[in-house]
């Protein structure tokens, strides 16, 4: 057990992550992925990442001390990504591992997702024996988002299964996905390590401006909720606020539609994709966090807004439940109940003594909690304690 409290390697690691997501595509996990490295690489660890190509992004990059290589993948939206350009990644992270892995071999495999990342992994174990950990994220887990995913899961159950079986470690996000994850495997151990927040960067602001400024950030999708806060923010139209949405998504156009005949247009923007350095001044400006979502992991985005100092209304699912003490640094609100959502609206928008106090705690937990150095020691500590047995 000794050896799970050193965040310092004995001997040079050399570890290989496989996402097929990685900034500036994909999401949350794409971040996690970079920051995660980043600690890794500041502690002396031999870091590769393998992920997917796509646009004119370079195809080897080292940086801040660790490579980026980038392998075709057919991916075609920085945002999102298709069975098929999944299982593509498969083959193809596989083999440039396999034509490889003469110049240099890992001491052990980190996948992101359990599919698609963690069947490479796996294979890579059954034909080196090299072992592997998986980051569970929450669409890799049979029953997160049954509306999207029920038949990729009913198909893909066995093989995640398998993915599972084999690891040498499986580590969830939040206890809530934990839980899901326990659901559809009870028989494997699930750690729990959370996400954490670069607090140098993100960092709470003076916000000035007289109407409330209310702010999403994410995918635009069905999964995210953003059709109960619209229909929410139309009872409210008596008190000032205006609504930022920061993403995009295959759900955008109906939104705008249902805004039109709510006529709501005038008070809320989408800004479509933003950088972290384009994200930053508007969550400086902003006074109230929204997270409406019908499932997550644990979102890198509340963890970004209670960092800035921001109240967060959210729904009682989890990975909201890790972030938000209900009353103390924001709202818990039942999933897909519109009218608690709309009360904690109206409270918020109408007491800024409140949306400061609550906003300074945010910042509290997360210095408590949720720093990227946390997390990444104890994941550092995993990948010592599997790679010494």
């Amino acid at each position: 057990m000794q050896g799970l409290k050193t965040a310092q390697p004995t001997l040079p690691l050399k570890v290989l992550i496989l996402n097929s997501e990685f900034p500036p595509i994909g999401g949350g996990a794409g971040t996690a992925t970079a920051n995660l490295a980043r600690f890794m690489a500041s502690k002396g660890v031999d870091i590769k990442i393998i992920t997917a190509r796509y646009g004119n992004l370079p195809v080897l990059v080292n940086n801040e001390g660790f490579d980026i290589i980038r392998v075709p993948s057919r991916r075609e939206r920085a945002d999102r990504t298709g069975l098929m350009e999944q299982i593509s990644f498969i083959f193809v992270s596989a083999w440039y591992c396999l034509t490889h892995f003469h110049l240099w071999k890992p001491d052990i495999v980190w996948a992101f997702f359990g599919f698609p990342s963690g069947m490479t992994a796996f294979l890579l174990k059954f034909l080196y024996r090299i072992p592997y950990i998986v980051s569970l994220r929450g669409g890799d887990v049979p029953g997160f988002r049954p509306y999207d995913f029920k038949k990729f899961h009913r198909i893909g159950g066995p093989f995640i299964k398998i993915v599972w079986k084999y690891s040498s470690g499986l580590v969830a996000n939040s206890d809530g996905l934990r839980k899901l994850a326990l659901r559809f495997h009870q028989r494997i151990p699930i750690e729990v390590i959370p996400n954490g927040i670069d607090l140098n960067f993100f960092k709470p602001s003076v916000r000035d401006g007289k109407i409330p400024q209310l702010l999403f950030t994410g995918r635009v999708v069905y999964q995210k909720g953003l059709d109960l806060l619209v229909e929410a923010l139309s009872k409210l139209m008596d008190i000032p606020w205006e609504l930022s949405i920061i993403g995009d998504g295959s759900y955008k156009d109906q939104l705008q539609q249902r805004m039109n005949v709510l006529g709501l247009t005038s008070r809320i923007r989408f800004h479509g994709w933003c950088n972290q350095e384009e994200l930053l001044p508007i969550l400086a400006q902003s006074h109230i966090f929204v997270n409406p979502s019908r499932h997550e992991g644990m979102p890198n985005a509340v963890l970004e807004a209670m960092a800035c100092g921001l109240p967060v209304i959210a729904t009682r699912i989890a990975g909201n439940e890790d972030l938000v003490k209900n009353g103390e640094n924001g709202f818990l609100v039942a999933n897909e109940n519109m009218v608690e959502l709309q009360k904690a609206l109206q409270t918020l928008l109408t007491n800024k003594q409140l949306r400061q106090k609550m906003g300074k705690y945010s910042r509290t937990i997360v210095e408590r909690n949720f720093s990227w150095s946390h997390s990444g020691e104890e994941y550092l500590a995993l990948l010592q304690k599997i790679t010494e047995r």
